[in-house]
């Protein structure tokens, strides 16, 4: 890999009113951050990342997910704005790729564009239909002359519908030389990046446009942006899977993770969650169902059904509002009204209306072994640790708190007891 990449994430990120650093706020299912570092990545061995507010809070979450990460701590006291942040930045390779940590919806195809060719600067440039608010990028001859500030924009100027999408990629040399030479000489006092483009302008460097595409390079700087990259993003993952052959019933209700991935033919129905690294193989996922972080085999799950972290259901059904957590589930039925947590049950196996596993005893959660061919009556709470083997039947309304044999029937009821003319003689009818 011949190009280093800068991911600039320094900012306070203030519009976005949370103590959550803006660069971690997330965008189905990862940090917008990471979706700019998994961009890198795929470019380059040589990824340094810029902060400075909260930068020890960032770095510790960059580090839980990702290896060999470079780290550039910005003066911002010294050296704000976006010049400043690249003060001081080292890169291996003879370009870098300056890309903004705010920016999740950049695509692998327009990276690639940026760094093709051998002009010193590729700019990328947006063109916009109504570019009112915008900084113009005025080109001449395929090259970018200069970049002007809407305010100082004469009315020609003002008609100039390309503006500055704010990614670079540039020539390490032009790096060394325009970075330490860049002044604050303005009315924010900051150290503007965009300043090297004029530089360059002045010393005739080429200066290459490249047009892309607006959602592409859409900075999130408020929850509002969030939404709408939000909206983007959901729309590229879900179009890819029905590409690929998972069936949406109403496509648009459905929430489907970045990490999430799909086997063979599935089905999602209206108001599904798909969330964290779930998969999903040749299963029916029924309406308002949720998945989470688990694997789904051949399975049908819902309406209404949740699954919960570190399940994996085989051959299995669960209906509606069953819950399953921490559990491993073979060709199992449990048609609706379960809690099973922290449990193993194996093929053939029956979970009755109501059956509870209670896996917590205030301190510690405890497993629940069930074996094949075991049925479990309703409204029966199995108190781990507990285990039932093959071949058992549990009566509905058991509580079973000790271990069976095979063959058993396990019962726990106290004996019924009916009072003759009762009812009459509380009401007062007797």
């Amino acid at each position: 890999m011949s190009i280093s990449v800068v991911i600039l994430a320094a900012g306070q990120g203030t519009r976005m009113k949370s103590t959550t650093p803006k660069v971690l706020h997330e965008i189905s299912g990862k940090s917008m951050l990471f979706h700019a570092i998994d961009a890198a990545k795929a470019l380059s061995d040589d990824i340094t990342v810029v902060l400075y507010h909260q930068a020890e809070r960032i770095q510790n979450e960059i580090e839980k997910h990702y290896e060999n990460i470079h780290f550039h701590m910005q003066d911002a006291e010294k050296y704000p704005g976006t010049g400043g942040a690249m003060k001081g930045v080292e890169v291996q390779h003879d370009k870098a790729l300056i890309l903004n940590g705010d920016m999740p919806l950049v695509t692998m195809d327009a990276l690639n564009a940026l760094t093709e060719g051998d002009a010193d600067i590729n700019m990328s440039v947006i063109k916009l239909d109504n570019p009112t608010g915008y900084g113009r990028v005025v080109i001449f001859n395929d090259k970018v002359q200069e970049i002007v500030e809407e305010k100082d924009c004469i009315p020609a100027q003002k008609e100039i519908q390309t503006v500055n999408a704010g990614v670079y990629c540039v020539k390490k040399e032009i790096l060394e030389r325009y970075i330490p030479a860049l002044n604050n000489y303005n009315a924010q006092r900051e150290y503007y990046l965009t300043d090297i483009i004029k530089m360059a302008v002045e010393e005739g460097k080429s200066i290459h446009p490249v047009i892309v595409e607006e959602e592409e390079f859409k900075g999130v700087n408020s929850k509002l942006d969030l939404a709408h990259a939000e909206e983007i993003l959901q729309r590229r993952i879900k179009t890819a899977w029905m590409k690929a052959g998972v069936t949406m019933r109403l496509p648009e209700t459905i929430y489907i993770d970045s990490r999430a991935t799909f086997e063979g033919e599935c089905m999602l129905e209206n108001g599904v969650s798909i969330q964290g690294t779930s998969h999903i193989i040749d299963s029916h996922i029924k309406t308002h169902s949720v998945i989470e972080d688990s694997h789904i085999e051949n399975s049908d799950v819902g309406p209404m059904g949740r699954v919960r972290p570190n399940s994996k259901l085989i051959d299995t059904h669960i209906g509606n509002f069953v819950e399953v957590k921490k559990s491993t589930l073979t060709g199992v039925k449990a048609g609706h009204l379960a809690y099973i947590g922290d449990a193993s049950i194996e093929e053939g196996s029956n979970i009755g209306a109501g059956v509870i596993t209670c896996n917590y005893d205030g301190k510690n959660k405890f497993q629940t072994k069930i074996g094949k061919n075991v049925f479990v009556g309703s409204d029966t709470q199995l108190v781990a640790p507990v285990t039932i083997p093959d071949d058992v039947m549990i009566a509905a309304g058991t509580t079973v708190t000790k271990d069976a044999t095979s063959g058993d029937l396990v019962l726990s009821r106290s004996p019924q007891k009916s009072i003759k003319n009762f009812f009459y003689k509380f009401f007062g009818k007797a």
